[in-house]
């Protein structure tokens, strides 16, 4: 299965954020072991380094930037994906953009934390405990 992790997914491991790292960690062991191949959106590494340079400083920011290019897929973020956000029905632009890429990408589905931003969406979207759940469900 592959999956769109949402900004707020990757700075909760990122950041240590509790009490919501614990389940962020654990799909990113899913991801390492092969069991799903997350993703994100060139939006998501634009922003997880401005929000970690402010806590963690620049070089810490670059590092955490560097480590997700090293295990993540990047999805496409052209004009055309630019262009299908414009489209959606989505309040704000950021989350439209985010789907736009998973569709582009034809993944499976988003992990976020911010369900109601996604309201519209037309892949199925999670928030990380829900999918966790979903995996186990499958498994039986």
């Amino acid at each position: 299965m592959r999956v769109l992790f949402d900004t707020d997914v990757v700075l909760d491991l990122v950041l240590d954020r509790e009490p919501f790292v614990e389940a962020a960690a654990a799909l990113f062991v899913l991801h390492e072991r092969g069991r799903i191949d997350g993703c994100v959106s060139g939006i998501t590494l634009v922003n997880v380094f401005y929000v970690t340079r402010k806590i963690k400083g620049s070089e810490g920011a670059r590092r955490a930037v560097e480590e997700l290019l090293t295990t993540l897929s990047v999805c496409t973020l052209d004009r055309s994906v630019l262009e299908s956000a414009q489209r959606l029905a989505f309040s704000d632009y950021e989350d439209a953009v985010q789907h736009a890429c998973a569709a582009a990408g034809q993944l499976d589905a988003i992990i976020t934390r911010n369900l109601g931003d996604y309201k519209n969406a037309t892949l199925p979207v999670f928030a990380p405990a829900d999918f966790l759940n979903h995996l186990t469900n499958q498994q039986k």
